[in-house]
Formats: structure tokens, C-alpha cells, sequence
């Protein structure tokens, strides 16, 4: 009996030992299957998610574009920090990332709710793998997450030396001088004109702005955010119709009347930004007794009756400027703002315009004399120097420029793209309000320092 009982207990031991057995073989082998099953989801989002950009058409390889993963731009931009910002608006954030083979690249960052859909990214990316010119900021990849919020991100170029609002506003010391201004105006507006007439159908941007145009190594500007671009009229058409977009002050009266886009639309805004090039002042000035002050009516009366001095940005006032130049360009803004849409010259006429006009002013400057009066906003007249003359050669000053020295520039306060700041340059000088003592004693020595040269020159 107890013999039995021992054999039934060793029995009962030996079947529990089997069980304990048989449940941890059971554990072992349900853990590697969660294992190798969260690996195989994993494989297959990644997976999924390369299918997923490329559905509808968006190949990276056929768009000459690459198509980057999340992780990258993570890495890149460390996890998008804020210290990698480099700028935000209402429709994403754009973030400076460092590559190891592309280098630092600009990464756009798009919020949730900028894209309507998951086609209307893809549409944006093909439409923008189209641009290419040196005076526009290239695409160079984009980001696309599975699912409608999955992450859009849109990688460009980058564009190191910040953007012509901030030269315009004299931030850090920046200034611009004549022909640098002049320049970076044609070069604009060629960017601009590829977008209207160098693509089929062409692109009207919608947001030109000086922030929006970035300055690039030797002042290259290159027109950026693409990110309100619509495709332009086709064939006979003038216009598309359109919800209003863009940033008040740069808005075409026009297009926000009838709701008709066209590309004289980008001409209006861009024919305040050659204002702006000249005064350096806010397209839309809120300090003044009159609320809503436009750039437009406040240099209008000074350009239309040749006076640009008046209106001079006053950095320009410290160096030799070209008035001759200056004066094109605030004439040629304000044919840009004109009320009818189709009286304004299109974004080609603009920037041949500014080149012919420069060209003539070069010519002038290489066959005239060096005895060119100089012209103060003082009225004082003065002969150069040996050593100023062949300064004002090199560096391709023409007969027709003025100058000041010595005057404090008040720093005030303005307001430009909504963001207030602080300036030294003054928005214009009151001629009228000015008064200059003269020294009786220093025009009689000039007098008398002109007869003598005049009575040498004759010998």
C-alpha cells in the first residue's frame, strides 16, 4: 500500500515537472513570435511607408528629387530643436539640418492642417521638382509619412545670409548700396519671371515679399516659400480664380476685389518691394497719424515729380549713390502698382528694364570726365580728391550721386511683415526742415580753389 502510494506520488511529480515544461517552452516560443512579429510590423510600416510616396505617381528618382526618411531630418535638425530654427509662419516651421553628404539643407517643416489632403502635397512637391534657376531656392527632397497626418516635409537649398527684409530694415548693421540693391532687384525679378513664362503652365507665387527673397553668396537673391504657389492661366485665359492668399501690404487691390489671379499679381508685390529697395520703409506704415500709411502713396508724389532724394533710404546717403538708377527704379515700382492689371509690364519687361537702364548709367560713367559735379542734398558743391576719383572708378559710381556726412540718423521704430523693429535708417529727409549753417570763410576758399584750377585748365 504504501509502496502504491509512494509509485502514485513519484508519478504525480513527474507529470508536474513535464507541465512546468511544457509552459515555459510554451513562454519561450510566444515571446520570439512577438518578437519576430513586431519586427515584421515594423518591416512592413517602413515598407508601406516607401510605397505610400510613391503611390499616385511620387517617385523621387523620375522628380530628380530625394525622398528622405523621418529619422534623417530627426537627426539632422536634433529632433527638431529650437535652436536649429530657423524661421516659422502659418503654414510650418523651417529648420536648419546638417547632412553628412548634402551638407546643411533648409527642412520645412508643414503643420497638420496645411495640407487639405495627402494628393495636395504630392501635387506641391511635382509641381516645385519643375523649378529650376539660380535665382530660385531649389528643392532638393522631400518627406512623406504614411497616412493623411503623417508628416510633409519639404527639404530646399540653404540660403545662408539671411533674407533682404532684414537689409532692408538695417538689422545688425547690414546695408546695401546702390548697385547691390539694383542687382538683387534684377535678379528677383528674373527668378519670378522663370516661375510666370520659363514653365508651362506657368506658376504665380503669391507671396512675394522681402522676406521671401533670400541673399545668397556675392548678394545672388533667390525668391523662396513656395508654399501659396498656383498654377497660373492656360492658354487664352488672363487669370484663374482664386481664394485670397498672400500678406497685406504686397496684396494686388485687384486680385483681392475680384478674386482673379494672374501674374500681374506677383508684379504689383514685387513693384513694392522696388520701393522699399529705395525708401527702406514698411509697405504698410502704422506709426503715422494716418493709420495704414501704403509705401505707394507715400513716394508717389516725390517720384512723380523726379525728386527721389527726398524719398532716399538714408544709408544710401553716406556713400555715392546713382539718383539716375534710383529714380528708375521707384518710377518702374510704381508702373508696377498701376490699378489695371494689364497696364502693369510683366515681370521680364521689369528686370530687362532695370539691366538697360543700368548699362546706360555704366556707359555714362566710363565716358564722362571725372570733373562730374557732385551734388550734395545740401546743395554744396565740392571737387574730389585724386584719391576719391579713382575710388569712385573702381567702384563704378556715375557723375550723378549724392552724399552726407556728418548727420546723426535717429533710430525709430517701423513696422514691416507684422514684426516691429529697430532701425538707423531714416525713412526720408525733410529737405525743408533741414537747416545748414555755411561758413562764408570755406565757400571763399572754394571760390577761389575752383578760379585757380579753372585759370590752370586753360594754359
Amino acid at each position: 500500500m504504501v509502496k502504491r502510494f509512494h509509485l502514485l506520488e513519484g508519478s504525480q511529480t513527474s507529470d508536474h515537472a513535464h507541465s512546468n515544461k511544457q509552459m515555459w517552452g510554451v513562454l519561450i516560443i510566444a515571446i520570439i513570435a512577438v518578437f519576430l512579429g513586431s519586427s515584421f510590423f515594423f518591416f512592413c510600416r517602413r515598407k508601406l511607408s516607401q510605397r505610400w510616396s510613391r503611390k499616385g505617381g511620387l517617385k523621387a528618382e523620375k522628380l530628380g528629387l530625394r525622398h528622405f526618411q523621418l529619422e534623417e531630418l530627426e537627426k539632422a535638425t536634433r529632433n527638431f530643436s529650437a535652436d536649429c530654427l530657423l524661421g516659422s509662419g502659418a503654414f510650418g516651421n523651417v529648420y536648419k539640418g546638417i547632412f553628412e553628404a548634402e551638407g546643411t539643407l533648409a527642412i520645412k517643416r508643414a503643420h497638420a492642417e496645411s495640407y487639405q489632403s495627402v494628393e495636395e502635397f504630392r501635387n506641391e512637391v511635382r509641381l516645385l521638382s519643375t523649378v529650376n534657376h539660380p535665382n530660385l531656392v531649389g528643392l532638393v527632397g522631400f518627406c512623406e509619412e504614411p497616412g493623411p497626418k503623417g508628416a510633409k516635409v519639404l527639404v530646399y537649398e540653404y540660403v545662408p545670409h539671411g533674407s533682404l527684409l532684414e537689409y532692408i530694415m538695417g538689422r545688425g548693421g547690414r546695408n546695401l548700396t546702390w548697385r547691390q540693391r539694383v542687382n538683387i532687384a534684377i535678379g528677383a525679378a528674373k527668378g519670378i519671371a522663370h516661375l510666370h513664362d520659363g514653365i508651362k503652365p506657368g506658376i504665380i507665387h503669391r507671396d512675394i515679399k522681402p522676406s521671401n527673397i533670400l541673399i545668397a553668396d556675392g548678394f545672388e537673391p533667390k525668391v523662396s516659400d513656395f508654399g501659396l504657389v498656383k498654377l497660373g492661366p492656360i492658354g487664352d485665359q488672363s487669370h484663374v480664380s482664386s481664394q485670397i492668399k498672400g500678406t497685406p501690404g504686397y496684396l494686388d487691390p485687384a486680385y483681392c476685389t475680384s478674386f482673379h489671379l494672374s501674374p500681374f499679381s506677383d508684379v504689383y508685390s514685387f513693384g513694392v518691394i522696388l520701393l522699399q529697395l529705395v525708401c527702406a520703409r514698411p509697405a504698410v506704415d502704422s506709426t503715422r497719424n494716418q493709420p495704414n500709411y501704403h509705401i505707394i502713396d507715400w513716394a508717389r508724389p516725390c517720384i512723380e515729380r523726379g525728386s527721389i532724394e527726398e524719398i532716399l533710404d538714408a544709408s544710401l546717403l553716406s556713400e555715392p549713390c546713382n539718383m539716375e538708377m534710383m529714380l528708375k527704379m521707384g518710377e518702374l515700382g510704381l508702373r508696377c502698382v498701376v490699378k489695371m492689371p494689364k497696364d502693369r509690364p510683366t515681370m521680364t519687361q521689369v528686370f530687362q528694364e532695370l539691366e538697360d537702364t543700368l548699362y546706360s548709367v555704366d556707359s555714362s560713367i566710363n565716358k564722362q570726365p571725372w570733373r562730374s559735379s557732385r551734388r550734395t542734398i545740401f546743395g554744396k558743391f565740392s571737387r574730389p580728391t585724386e584719391q576719391e576719383h579713382r575710388r569712385s572708378l573702381d567702384q563704378d559710381y556715375s557723375q550723378s550721386f549724392v552724399s552726407i556726412d556728418g548727420v546723426g540718423l535717429q533710430k525709430f521704430r517701423v513696422e514691416m511683415d507684422s514684426v516691429s523693429f529697430q532701425s538707423t535708417s531714416l525713412r526720408c529727409f525733410e529737405i525743408n526742415s533741414v537747416s545748414v549753417d555755411v561758413d562764408e570763410n570755406n565757400l571763399r576758399g572754394i571760390s577761389e580753389e575752383t578760379g585757380r584750377e579753372r585759370d590752370r585748365l586753360n594754359k
